[in-house]
């Protein structure tokens, strides 16, 4: 599977950026997916991450009701919308594909990854 992200890009705090992973090879359909970000001079962390249909969805706490995982399996894309966007939002966003469990967090449960999109908030 290939993860293809884009999107990213600067805003001011307070902002929305929608961000978007194309992936190709595989099915899409079987894989959960997610977000992960790393700001820097930090450890990638765990975002949001959205169930095979897309009926379930989980955020971390820092993003929760700020941030939207979605997604569209006959586009084989996954999408993060990120509204009221704050400077520690800063970090390169990547998508991840798991072909394993629900609720997946650790970044070692991801078979997959794009290749990371910049987003830069500023205050």
């Amino acid at each position: 599977v290939q993860l293809q992200a884009s999107g990213g890009g600067l805003v001011q705090a307070g902002g929305s950026l929608r961000l978007s992973c194309a992936a190709s090879g595989g099915t899409f359909s079987s894989y959960f997916m997610a977000w992960f970000r790393q700001a820097p001079g930090k450890e990638r962390e765990f975002v949001a991450t959205i169930s095979w249909l897309g009926r379930s969805t989980y955020y971390a706490g820092s993003v929760k009701g700020r941030f939207t995982i979605s997604r569209d399996n006959a586009k084989s894309t996954v999408y993060l919308q990120m509204d009221d966007l704050k400077p520690e939002d800063t970090a390169v966003y990547y998508c991840a594909a798991d072909g394993g469990r629900w609720l997946a967090t650790a970044l070692n449960e991801y078979n997959y990854w794009g290749q990371g999109t910049l987003v830069t908030v500023s205050s």
